[in-house]
């Protein structure tokens, strides 16, 4: 039986849209079930911001009246102007082992694309670098984070049965093992720039983000840190202060590190956003909601940090300040928090396999490269 595409309309699509991953990775051991509610939010043009510059449409796909597969198309206008194309964004893609269904998919947003004007697809992408990117193709057993998607080995090998497609973009994501003390290097470089720059360590306190103005600071670091990654799209301010007013709260500020300049009236030039691993606690929350019992199985993580590993949500510094050694800091700072926490091992977030100088910086620390992504486009 051919495959149907419907086009995701009411609240009820919706529901099924984003329950779909709940039931197709249901029980997997790697898997980083995001919560309902964060999915609800993210999909919704009411509620995410990123539609001032982004539009979208969602599909589903059934066969022999089962749901099959699902897909977002998205176009990114930010986004296609700052890197001057058109492109149509597929995220948010899940199928089960069926190539008529994956194509079925990928070809609707095909067509949203040709009907927007578009002369490219990409993905997997989301509607900014705040979404998950990239398709696993390799560390499959590997635990997964909140940050990323799981998926399963035989999507990419679907992909390469697609005709068109090829590779636009690989990313690259680290294991790095927790020192029991700061390396030598780290520790002499983060001496000196002291002395020599003036740049400082500042830890926050919950009056520094929000009366202090020290979240929106964080996030502008991060945007002038990033801007010039693949695909980037810039945080608005209205973003900015939806992720503040959103995240800022529930974090460990402990795992939250800034760098300021003394000699530029303490400018912010670097940060460093660490979570807690929150995978097993996610893997608890029925269909990603925290009722009943979800939300304990976070709070055992967030507060009382009840896990062994870290991830490395969100690490930048200004581009002037790199060559001085500014990340030195931020480890030196963090390292003996992690050591003290218990934290055995962290996750770096995606990099992309050319950035060198990312890469660079793990040298000093037992690591291990164990997942590969990549981002697939193909010519309309």
């Amino acid at each position: 039986m051919a495959v149907e595409i419907r086009k995701v309309e009411t609240k009820k699509d919706l529901r099924k849209f984003i329950e779909l991953h709940y039931a197709l990775y249901k029980g997997n051991k790697y898997d980083a079930p995001n919560l309902y509610s964060d999915e609800k939010r993210t999909l919704s043009p009411k509620k995410n911001s990123a539609f001032k510059f982004c539009e979208a449409e969602y599909y589903l796909a059934y066969k022999d009246g089962k749901l099959m597969g699902r897909v977002a198309a998205i176009i990114n206008h930010r986004a296609n102007e700052r890197w001057n194309h058109k492109r149509v964004r597929f995220g948010w893609i899940d199928f089960y082992d069926d190539l008529e269904v994956s194509k079925a998919l990928i070809e609707a947003v095909k067509e949203y694309g040709r009907k927007k004007g578009m002369d490219e697809i990409v993905g997997p992408l989301g509607f900014t670098d705040m979404d998950p990117e990239g398709m696993l193709t390799s560390g499959f057993e590997e635990l997964g984070t909140m940050a990323t998607s799981y998926n399963y080995p035989y999507y990419p090998k679907h992909m390469e049965q697609m005709d068109g497609f090829e590779k636009d973009n690989d990313y690259v994501e680290y294991k790095l093992f927790v020192p029991a003390e700061v390396p030598d290097k780290f520790a002499k470089i983060a001496d000196m720039i002291q002395r020599r720059y003036g740049l400082r360590v500042k830890k926050l306190t919950k009056k520094d983000v929000f009366e202090g103005g020290y979240g929106v600071k964080l996030f502008h670091v991060l945007n002038e840190a990033m801007k010039d990654l693949y695909e980037y799209s810039e945080l608005s301010d209205e973003q900015i202060d939806e992720y503040v007013r959103m995240y800022m709260p529930a974090l460990d500020l402990d795992m939250v590190t800034l760098i300021e300049d003394a000699n530029a009236d303490n400018k912010v030039v670097g940060a460093g956003v660490c979570v807690p691993s929150l995978t097993r606690a996610l893997q608890k929350c029925y269909k990603g909601r925290l009722w009943p019992f979800g939300w304990w199985h976070l709070l055992k993580v967030i507060k009382f940090h009840k896990t062994d590993i870290v991830d490395l949500l969100l690490v930048g510094v200004l581009p002037e300040y790199r060559p001085k050694g500014a990340n030195s800091l931020l480890f030196s700072d963090l390292i003996p928090r992690f050591h003290a926490m218990g934290i055995k091992w962290g996750e770096t977030h995606v990099e992309m396999e050319t950035n060198g100088k990312v890469q660079s910086q793990w040298q000093h620390l037992d690591h291990e490269l164990h997942k590969r992504r990549r981002c697939y486009k193909c010519k309309l």
